[in-house]
């Protein structure tokens, strides 16, 4: 059975687009062949050579620690529950002050 999927990308400028999506907005910065991306799973480094389909994509998640070794205990839900929404306003934060500096350049 298929899943309903969601996916719009808005070019603020050249080398820079805010990604939306069901799971949320990221942020990409780059040119054709690599490009960064930043979202609220964590960031995404991809490199290609254009054109060919050949390209390398690394990952990394946002570190929360629960599974740390030197970490004894880890965040309860609330406190990751807030976290996460402290990351989700920070993410908003700077994507509109981009929009709001976009929009001031090209006025």
């Amino acid at each position: 059975m298929g899943s309903f999927r969601f996916y719009r990308r808005v070019n603020i400028f050249p080398g820079l687009s805010v990604n939306l999506s069901k799971s949320g907005p990221s942020l990409s910065v780059g040119f054709r062949g690599a490009h960064v991306t930043v979202g609220r799973k964590g960031i995404r480094k991809t490199v290609g050579i254009p054109g060919t389909g050949i390209y390398y994509t690394s990952y990394k998640g946002y570190h929360t620690g629960f599974h740390s070794a030197h970490q004894e205990t880890p965040l309860d839900q609330a406190q990751q529950a807030s976290a996460d929404r402290k990351a989700e306003w920070l993410l908003a934060a700077i994507l509109l002050a981009l929009i709001v500096i976009v929009a001031l350049l090209g006025h």
